[in-house]
């Protein structure tokens, strides 16, 4: 009976993840901070026959989150993990950033996410198989000039991801980066920009859940958005900033998935 772990499970791809995944011989353990949409999902799972457990955690909380993660292991073990609670970066306005929506999006998007990944990279390592998927975006390979902080998290995260997979692939775990471009979420509902190529959260979930299975190092898609994200790293600056203008965008009230 596989066991996987979902953060930010509560709505947008992580929600779309526990339904992909929930079926009859299958565990999830749901986190998210709202109790009411997380348990809401966990019905949902629930009726696909899925045994769910669920916690309302702040994944910034790195002893809680450990606590959580060492006690799920001795019970059911722990087979998949995605750390996908994330939340927007922006201005409302289109201004620079300020310290403290920085500060925040640093705090839950990177530092959040390790706290998830590493104790169950320890975990998985100590029994030598396991999966782990950190949830970046394209905006890593393509940084959003109206997002600094948001494209530096998830930056940060292919990179540790990436460099994590090398180390731990003789000790028998998988370290899979997914890099999604834009999905119909209630985090991106106030997202005021052009959204290209954009997708359902379930479509981005089948995606994800089908790179994991092969074990791709970099779930990049959609595929000609990923194609132009890689490209734009090439250009010469000019060109990248001329190129950047289009996905200019103004971001209100921020959401925490």
């Amino acid at each position: 009976m596989p066991v996987i772990l979902i953060t930010g499970a509560s709505s947008g791809i992580g929600a779309a993840l526990a339904q992909h995944y929930a079926g009859p011989g299958t565990t999830l353990a749901l986190n998210a901070r709202g109790a009411e949409r997380l348990e809401a999902v966990a019905a949902a799972c629930r009726a696909k026959g899925a045994e769910v457990e669920t916690r309302v955690l702040d994944v910034r909380d790195r002893e809680g989150v450990r606590a959580w993660i060492d006690d799920l292991a001795e019970r059911r073990g722990l087979d998949l993990a995605v750390a996908n609670a994330g939340v927007n970066g922006g201005h409302p306005d289109g201004g620079v950033e300020t310290e403290a929506t920085a500060f925040l999006v640093l705090d839950i998007n990177l530092m959040g996410a390790l706290n998830v990944a590493l104790p169950c990279v320890a975990r998985m390592a100590a029994r030598g198989s396991g999966q782990v998927a950190l949830i970046s975006s394209l905006a890593a390979l393509a940084p959003l000039p109206d997002a600094p902080a948001y494209s530096g998290t998830k930056a940060a995260l292919l990179a540790h991801g990436l460099a994590l997979r090398e180390k731990l692939a003789p000790r028998g775990v998988r370290m899979n980066v997914v890099c999604p471009g834009y999905v119909r979420t209630s985090m991106g509902a106030d997202y005021q920009g052009w959204r290209p190529l954009e997708m359902t959260a379930q479509a981005a979930a089948a995606r994800i859940a089908k790179g994991l299975a092969r074990d791709e190092a970099v779930i990049a898609f959609p595929a000609a958005l990923a194609a132009a994200a890689r490209g734009a790293a090439l250009l010469p600056e000019g060109l990248r900033r001329l190129g950047m203008r289009g996905f200019s965008f103004r971001m209100g009230e921020r959401q925490q998935r």
